[in-house]
């Protein structure tokens, strides 16, 4: 694998300058072309068990989680695509090997134990495609993101909340931190401290050139932003 190297992770993929829906396959070729280092994307899972990717709770007015795959095909997306399929997106991304993506777990709004059952499908949705090289996964729920750990050790995975000190990551399995612009802000010490213990650290989401600036001094590894064209030129400046 030869992924590019660069601190480029377009959020939902790149969907702002060229407007794609966000999460869209559409999204993720735009973000592939520009050359970033990873493309994020949103998972969630209907009532029937199917993983699909999607930011938002619910899409069209149906919440995903109480709701039928079939059901959400009733709506496509607003460029006609259809809401995809982890395997579709997995195995649309797996056609190039340049841009990592970046597997956003969601927690579950019904339960816990309907979010450790979504951090194991995704998981098994990955290792079923052999997807394992280009997947890295970010979630919000802690409990989840030790799931992912425990099924398969090898991965990369960063938590989202930033309710952790990079220490407590580095302790539990955890490749970095993926935490709020404002939170880094409030504790610029973590940067060191996780580089210090070989984690990695990625800062969401990073819209203003100044903040931008602030994070490439600070030599933080992944910059997740709507704005990856800016970002981009402020790197090739």
């Amino acid at each position: 694998m030869n992924f590019n190297n660069n601190q480029v992770i377009a959020h939902r993929g790149a969907w702002k300058t060229k407007p794609h829906p966000q999460n869209s396959l559409a999204s993720l070729q735009e973000a592939f072309d520009l050359g970033c280092t990873g493309s994020e994307f949103d998972v969630w899972m209907t009532l029937d068990g199917i993983l699909v990717v999607n930011h938002d709770a619910d899409h069209h007015g149906m919440v995903i989680e109480e709701t039928n795959y079939a059901d959400l095909l009733k709506e496509p997306l607003s460029n006609g695509e259809k809401i995809p399929t982890v395997e579709e997106y997995l195995t649309y991304g797996m056609k190039q090997n340049k841009t990592k993506l970046i597997f956003e777990i969601k927690p579950s709004s019904i339960s816990k134990e309907r979010g450790i059952e979504l951090a194991e499908k995704s998981v098994a949705a990955v290792k079923k495609l052999g997807a394992e090289n280009w997947v890295d996964y970010i979630t919000f729920g802690y409990e989840m993101g030790l799931k992912v750990i425990s099924l398969d050790p090898d991965a990369n995975v960063a938590y989202l909340m930033g309710d952790k000190t990079p220490q407590e990551l580095k302790d539990n399995g955890f490749f970095g931190f993926d935490y709020n612009i404002k939170k880094v802000k409030e504790n610029p010490q973590w940067i060191k401290e996780a580089h210090d213990l070989g984690l990695t650290v990625n800062v969401w989401t990073v819209n203003k050139e100044e903040d931008m600036k602030w994070l490439m001094d600070q030599n933080v590894e992944f910059i997740s932003t709507d704005e990856p064209e800016l970002l981009f030129s402020l790197i090739n400046q």
